[in-house]
């Protein structure tokens, strides 16, 4: 589902429009971004995968179709490596944070698990962002170890090693929300749930059918701002292979399209594909493709999040109980 998502969310990615070739005067080098025959029905060998999805079963089958069936699981190990230390950092900040603040403040106030799930969340998506990077990268499109290596190459050239933290800040502001919406929601209905059963301590199946609403909910509102962080990681590497062939001379670079009979040429000092800021991307994609946009890709996030969520909670409030138990003995 996260490959999905994430190649949903890549159709309306701000990329050079699929008529253009990108030329430089002086050596005259060109890069061709898209097929020479723009009806072909023939898949692109440029980006060698599907495009123009439908929606998440059409994307689904097609990706299966082109590249196979196991490239619906790209970035799993990164996603393995990444899970652990991160839902550790998470849990335990949490745990922690909520139960100073309850002790210092009032018990039952809203705020509590807002401000906790919050911190959390930063501390976690701070020291594992590099892995995110690579996770969405691979899942966005095709690309061997080595492929991503030579992407982290070019952009530590060009920016230092701060491009491994890149889509920090959408990341950022996707995380955050969602885990003041999540814990917020999930706290709160959890203590309804306990009050409408008469029950002291929660169970597997209360846990798992709390975290799951409050999944959902928080995964629906934050899905702009999951686009926009997608939008800022595909890019690795994108930015500086054309700053590299534009390195050759110190010409301006053109813009050649096709339209129809006529051909346009305009210089553009800055690519299409230039790193942009968050909200500069929001508003482009709600020029260009409507406000659909920006849910790009939604019904994979709020099903994979919503039954990751439930999963998570459910284990970890079970195993909590488990060694409570154990450790009272």
């Amino acid at each position: 589902m996260d490959v999905v998502k994430i190649r949903l969310q890549q159709q309306a990615h701000p990329f050079v429009k699929g008529t253009c070739f990108l030329y430089y005067n002086g050596l005259m080098d060109h890069l061709c971004t898209a097929c020479a025959d723009v009806n072909s029905k023939e898949p692109c060998e440029w980006f060698a995968r599907p495009g123009n999805f439908t929606g998440t079963m059409d994307a689904l089958f097609k990706i299966s179709r082109t590249e196979g069936i196991r490239s619906l699981w790209s970035g799993l190990s990164p996603t393995l490596i990444m899970a652990i230390p991160a839902t550790v950092l998470y849990y335990t900040v949490y745990d922690n944070m909520l139960c100073w603040l309850r002790e210092k403040y009032n018990q039952k106030s809203h705020w509590i698990p807002l401000v906790a799930g919050s911190s959390a969340r930063l501390v976690a998506l701070t020291i594992v962002s590099p892995m995110e990077l690579i996770r969405t990268k691979m899942q966005s499109e095709r690309l061997t170890y080595k492929d991503i290596g030579l992407a982290f190459q070019r952009s530590k050239a060009a920016e230092g090693w701060i491009s491994l933290w890149r889509g920090w800040g959408p990341l950022l502001m996707r995380d955050m929300p969602f885990s003041a919406v999540y814990w917020t929601g999930y706290e709160y209905l959890k203590a309804n749930a306990l009050q409408r059963f008469n029950q002291r301590e929660t169970n597997f199946l209360i846990s798992f059918i709390c975290g799951a609403m409050a999944g959902s909910v928080a995964a629906f509102v934050t899905t702009p701002f999951d686009v926009i962080k997608t939008h800022r990681q595909i890019t690795l590497g994108e930015v500086e292979t054309i700053k590299q062939i534009r390195g050759h001379n110190n010409g301006s670079m053109k813009v050649t399209e096709n339209c129809g009979c006529n051909t346009v040429i305009t210089e553009r000092r800055d690519m299409e594909i230039r790193s942009k800021r968050s909200f500069g991307i929001m508003k482009e994609l709600y020029e260009k493709k409507g406000f659909r946009s920006l849910f790009a890709g939604v019904v994979p996030r709020v099903t994979k999040v919503s039954f990751a969520c439930a999963v998570m909670i459910s284990s970890y409030e079970y195993c909590k109980l488990f060694f409570k138990k154990v450790n009272s003995l």
